[in-house]
């Protein structure tokens, strides 16, 4: 039976040279210059620590690091900006994380957004990742059109496509 997963990750190596870009942008922009700027990338948790002289440059800061990522092909739906900037000494930070797998509650909006599509499939939750059966391919490329439409304001991978 053919069958599909639906998870959401972001490769640790591409974000990793997209801070590393980042850095290296910064360094060379006028308007960063004589400024503290600082980004701490934390691997096992996937969380990046963002500080600099003032809110301002926090918003630039926060600009060149999606840009970034965005070339490197990371989705700017993968970062998560709802902490609001703090000030800490003389600089203000930013802690921002980065989406990598699913959460319980966002496995079951899409397999609600599945279900409720009327698709000829059947999704499943397993751990960090949906899974989704069906009859047919072209019932699969059915399931996997509805989530692409569907704003769930996470990025979404397809993978590990069986026949």
């Amino acid at each position: 039976m053919p069958s599909f997963d639906i998870v959401s990750k972001v490769d640790g190596q591409l974000l990793d040279n997209a801070v590393n870009v980042t850095r290296k942008e910064i360094t060379n922009r006028f308007d960063f210059k004589d400024t503290p700027v600082e980004i701490d990338f934390n691997k096992k948790e996937y969380l990046l620590t963002l500080s600099t002289s003032d809110d301002m440059k926090m918003g630039q800061l926060i600009d060149v690091l999606i840009n970034r990522a965005n070339k490197q092909g990371i989705s700017p739906d993968a970062f998560d900006l709802s902490k609001e900037p703090y000030p800490s000494g003389k600089v203000v930070k930013q802690e921002v994380s980065v989406r990598n797998g699913l959460k319980q509650e966002d496995a079951k909006k899409i397999v609600k957004i599945i279900k409720d599509a009327g698709l000829k499939v059947q999704a499943q939750i397993m751990d960090d990742m949906v899974r989704v059966t069906g009859k047919k391919i072209d019932d699969l490329q059915d399931a996997i059109r509805t989530c692409r439409e569907a704003e769930i304001g996470i990025p979404l991978q397809y993978e590990n496509m069986r026949s």
